[in-house]
């Protein structure tokens, strides 16, 4: 029974971040951070606020699948038609159509290789163990890729600072002094958070 209580208290320890991982958390994150340096805004927003923002859209990404999870495990667990056991397992079918949506092809084929485990005749009788580690790498690359097209104008603007700053002598006046407050303008400009938002829950589409 200790041993039992130990388990289960492991397991619900490491049950968030599991789940954080196999979400939209992780590409929503990894941007969100992307867009505070490129601002050059060490601490605001706070990473609070951002982690917030971030669950919030994985909340709304995730509704359906959490809809499809319901009916197909957590109702007929409730009804006693299923035990515990099969309710996980059930539970697994629509999160890991979900992040086999997104995964790579390459990172399956990595993670098929490592798991040395035979290839399957559909992607949905890939196991979690490979479909898990594949969909994070997928999320990182992909959340680097937008972080870093999200980079380059602010940039530009950096390097267009310090070029003028040099040229007319305004050496004691650090070039980032000036740039910070003309990049928060021009993001709030373009309506910036209403673009980023918009096009980072396009991108689950």
């Amino acid at each position: 029974m200790p041993w039992n209580i130990v388990v289960l208290l492991t397991i619900l320890t490491l049950l968030p971040a599991l789940l954080l991982s196999m979400t939209p958390f992780v590409r929503l994150l990894v941007v969100f951070h992307f867009l505070r340096q490129a601002l050059g805004t060490q601490s605001t927003p706070t990473n609070q606020t951002l982690i917030g923002l971030a669950l919030v859209l994985t909340f709304f990404l995730m509704q359906p699948v959490g809809a499809a999870i319901q009916e197909a495990a957590i109702q007929p667990f409730e009804q006693g038609r299923v035990d515990a056991l099969q309710a996980v397992q059930r539970s697994a079918g629509p999160l890991r159509q979900f992040m086999l949506k997104y995964a790579r092809e390459k990172d399956l084929a990595l993670f098929l290789e490592l798991a040395k485990e035979p290839r399957p005749a559909r992607p949905s009788d890939l196991t979690m163990r490979v479909v898990v580690p594949a969909y994070i790498l997928s999320e990182l690359k992909a959340g680097f890729q937008i972080g870093a097209a999200l980079y380059l104008p602010f940039l530009v603007v950096d390097m267009v600072v310090a070029a003028i700053t040099t040229s007319i002598g305004m050496l004691q006046l650090p070039p980032v002094v000036i740039s910070t407050p003309l990049k928060i303008m021009l993001f709030v400009m373009v309506d910036g958070w209403n673009l980023l938002v918009g096009s980072l829950m396009r991108s689950f589409a």
